[in-house]
């Protein structure tokens, strides 16, 4: 890890994640080197909503200097420059397309390439460091959560949330159509931070203080079904992987599937993410 810090603070991390195994890759070591465009129209509309609940939950106010942890487009690094000022806000993603944008949304920010699990940062650099919709895409979260730690002064608050993996009601809508034309082998994967308590133990076994273990939710309105299912077609991340391996007749029972339970007429999709909060 870059510039690690002292042992008691900042634990050592064995690899345990895929490459760590030496198993197959795994959905969700996918990456997001897509348009931005792509990832606001599936994701980024829930993104926008949950971003500042997360900024609120770890006491983000002005005078802080923040870190954005897989930043994306920029949803929650604009919710931080919003409150604390550009200058004080870096952020990071392993995207450059997504770092290219995020730069340009929130201009005076230190965004820079590079990953989670491999800070480009100092130690005790920063006030908060944040993780929204990140851990279950990290190749090895929990030594992600720990250079979160290390790159976090004493003090300051390491904050992470994911969705809950039985409630987001956009996902559960896409993944049934997609079964419904394309069967998945196989139980489905697995993101961590998708159950309750997993967050809490990432950050007790980084050695943090949690301060908070609850959850947050946001919903999003969908103008016609196919300003739902468009997206879908285009979904960056594991989704595209799924979508590309399918035939036109097996798209077509997808998309029949998804229309026989959602109406054409405005509708709205809700979606429930667990997050914690520790204390560096």
């Amino acid at each position: 890890m870059v510039g690690s810090g002292p042992a008691d603070r900042h634990p050592s991390i064995t690899p345990t994640g895929d490459d760590a195994q030496g198993g197959q890759a795994h959905p969700r070591s996918v990456g997001f080197d897509v348009p931005a465009e792509r990832y606001d129209r599936f994701m980024g509309r829930f993104s926008v909503g949950l971003a500042p609940q997360l900024a609120d939950a770890a006491g983000v106010a002005p005078g802080m200097g923040v870190l954005d942890v897989g930043c994306g487009p920029g949803a929650l690094t604009e919710v931080l420059a919003a409150r604390v000022g550009a200058s004080q806000v870096a952020a990071v993603d392993p995207s450059p397309a997504f770092v290219r944008v995020c730069g340009e949304r929130v201009p005076g920010a230190d965004v820079r390439e590079g990953t989670a699990e491999a800070l480009p940062f100092e130690d005790d650099a920063f006030d908060v460091a944040l993780a929204c919709l990140v851990t279950g895409f990290m190749k090895d979260a929990q030594a992600g959560v720990v250079e979160m730690s290390r790159v976090t002064r004493p003090g300051g608050r390491v904050a992470a949330c994911f969705w809950d993996k039985d409630r987001h009601q956009m996902l559960e809508a896409a993944m049934g159509a997609v079964n419904a034309g394309h069967p998945l082998e196989g139980p489905p994967p697995t993101f961590v931070g998708g159950s309750r308590g997993e967050l809490r133990t990432l950050l007790e076994h980084a050695g943090l203080t949690v301060e908070a273990d609850d959850e947050l939710t946001v919903s999003v309105t969908y103008e016609t079904f196919d300003d739902f299912w468009q997206p879908v077609l285009r979904a960056p991340g594991p989704l595209e992987v799924i979508m590309a391996s399918m035939t036109e007749d097996e798209l077509a029972a997808a998309e029949a599937h998804a229309r026989a339970g959602l109406p054409d007429e405005p509708f709205t999709l809700a979606a429930t993410a667990w997050y914690a909060v520790g204390a560096v």
